[in-house]
């Protein structure tokens, strides 16, 4: 609600001056309540139907077991029995850790530097740079599963290009010791465009003047960008570093398409998926393993709060 301030006035010569009511709001119009009133509520009951329900029926789902079938009384209450399973007896549970870590690392060491890099190229202004940014971008608007039919006419061990060239026979998809790193390149041609385009959104609002002063103290572009234009933007670094964590836990679509994320390509998403949809149809057990990535997920997004509200309390 607006609070109103007014200077303290005089109402007529001599009359001392008043200060107005403290505290005094100004109230809405009935229709700006309403519509203010309906754009909260309907995000809110959206948000609650569509993320919270679904996430406590899946932490209540994953202490029991059932497949699906018959009714919600024929579910058998195991208590921690599903997460004692996955961490003791899942096979691939540990690999799809390793994998995803894997993913994580990849993605943050490799195309997101390479998109800050590309995007401070971008950023000088040179002669068909919007071209490029298109060429960067246009995997971005492509959907993972589609990328990697695409990649499968590189990676092909019959009529692939890559074996076509160098006269290989490589199984670049089957073989389990290099299927991860062969998707992680088709998933870093996607994930470059997009880092790209933020670091440019985010390059293109840093305050000039910033540059100009930088370069009469004699400071070198490269001083300047780590010294002066990096810090700066310290806002995009850190929605950069969600958007890679998230990138890294939720990626399924790839492995999915490839061999529905078994021999090499166990990521946590693909579990989920093989025991909730698959032939196995375990609701209980892949509800626990998708607790036990909402946790992790929620460890980075902790941090990643706390950050941001530290520095709404500095700002």
């Amino acid at each position: 609600m607006a609070h109103i301030d007014e200077a303290p006035r005089a109402t007529k010569p001599g009359e001392e001056a008043v200060a107005p009511p403290q505290g005094r709001e100004k109230k809405l119009p009935g229709r700006d309540r309403f519509t203010v009133v309906t754009m909260v509520t309907i995000p809110l009951l959206l948000v609650v139907a569509l993320v919270w329900v679904p996430a406590l029926l899946s932490v209540v789902l994953s202490f029991g077991k059932w497949n699906g079938f018959g009714d919600l009384d024929t579910i058998e209450w195991v208590g921690f029995q599903n997460y004692r399973d996955i961490v003791t007896i899942y096979p691939a549970f540990w690999p799809a850790i390793q994998h995803n870590l894997i993913w994580l690392a990849f993605l943050f060491f490799l195309p997101t530097l390479f998109g800050m890099f590309l995007a401070v190229l971008l950023d000088r202004e040179m002669r068909g740079s919007r071209i490029y940014q298109t060429a960067f971008y246009m995997p971005v608007v492509l959907s993972l599963a589609l990328i990697g039919f695409i990649w499968q006419l590189f990676y092909s061990r019959d009529q692939g290009l890559i074996n076509d060239i160098f006269g290989s026979q490589v199984d670049w998809y089957g073989d389990p010791d290099i299927n991860l790193w062969a998707v992680l390149v088709a998933t870093a041609w996607r994930h470059t465009g997009y880092i790209m385009l933020i670091y440019l959104a985010g390059l293109k609002g840093v305050d000039a003047s910033l540059r100009e002063a930088a370069a009469v103290d004699g400071a070198s572009e490269v001083k300047t960008f780590f010294h002066v234009i990096f810090p700066v933007m310290r806002p995009i670094n850190m929605i950069v570093i969600v958007i890679v964590v998230i990138e890294s836990l939720r990626a399924f679509d790839l492995v999915w398409v490839v061999n529905k994320g078994r021999n090499g390509l166990e990521l946590i998403g693909a579990l989920v998926a093989q025991n909730v949809v698959g032939e196995a149809t375990r609701y209980g057990f892949g509800s626990a393993l998708a607790v036990i990535m909402m946790l992790i997920s929620s460890v980075f997004i902790t941090v990643y709060l706390r950050n941001v509200f530290r520095e709404e309390r500095r700002g």
